[in-house]
């Protein structure tokens, strides 16, 4: 992940998944704060919680909020198989990125 300057504010598109995998995506603007919240179930009600998706398995940064929504919306349209291919191509092992971006 790329750090942000002061002057710049750095938006992130990630999906979180469980064991199954149950995939879902999100868009922030502080990704390591954002997928704690997912891994403490900050909101017990959300998706992440009721699934136990706390794996961070994909993750792309932009420093443009218009961007980073579309994406996240191009990724959201993306059929199940398009997931797990876009995920497979940078994580092959769909193991934790949390900790790599720590």
């Amino acid at each position: 992940m790329r750090k942000s300057t002061l002057d710049e504010k750095l938006f992130a598109v990630y999906i979180m998944a469980n064991a199954k995998p149950s995939l879902y995506t999100g868009m922030c603007n502080d990704l390591i704060r954002r997928v704690n919240e997912h891994k403490i179930n900050l909101n017990p009600n959300c998706f992440t919680a009721i699934y136990k998706a706390h794996k961070l398995v994909y993750y792309e940064t932009t420093n443009n909020a218009q961007s980073a929504i579309i994406r996240e919306k191009q990724i959201k349209n993306m059929s199940r198989s398009e997931k797990l291919k876009l995920i497979q191509s940078v994580n092959p092992d769909f193991k934790d990125l949390y900790n790599d971006i720590l």
